[in-house]
């Protein structure tokens, strides 16, 4: 992705931070993707009282993509206002395996305007996959 494109998918995911529910934590995620057609899609991190079925951000963006028809993330972009980039949790960095490749860039952003580059590969070294689960 160019530095443009970057930049485009960091914006959309703050904005969509905007609509992030959090009266526990107060700690607002946006998250952003897009696809190989070029489709783009948002989420914010929504909790509940029952903490365990909080979502995050990141899984927003991807389910939205997901139940859109997308099999497959081109780049995924997460902020949050922290020191440096936001990490995505383990639960995210398993999801984005199940809708990237090693290599698919991940932009860690803060509202400073920090954008640390890695790789879903990266983020989970020797992630769980489709493959392994075949039996032959």
């Amino acid at each position: 992705m160019n530095k443009t494109e970057i930049e485009r998918l960091v914006a959309e995911a703050k904005d969509a931070r905007i609509n992030a529910y959090t009266p526990y934590s107060h700690f607002n995620v946006g998250a952003a993707v897009v696809t190989d057609g070029g489709q783009h899609y948002t989420g914010a991190n929504i909790e509940n009282a029952s903490f365990g079925l909080t979502m995050c951000a990141e899984r927003n963006a991807i389910f939205a993509a997901a139940s859109a028809g997308v099999r497959h993330i081109r780049a995924i972009a997460v902020i949050a206002d922290t020191p440096n980039g936001v990490s995505p949790c383990g639960a995210c960095r398993q999801v984005m395996t199940e809708f990237a490749d090693a290599d698919t860039p991940v932009y860690l952003s803060n509202l400073h305007g920090e954008v640390d580059a890695t790789t879903v590969g990266e983020l989970l070294p020797g992630y769980f996959t489709k493959g392994d689960m075949d039996h032959d």
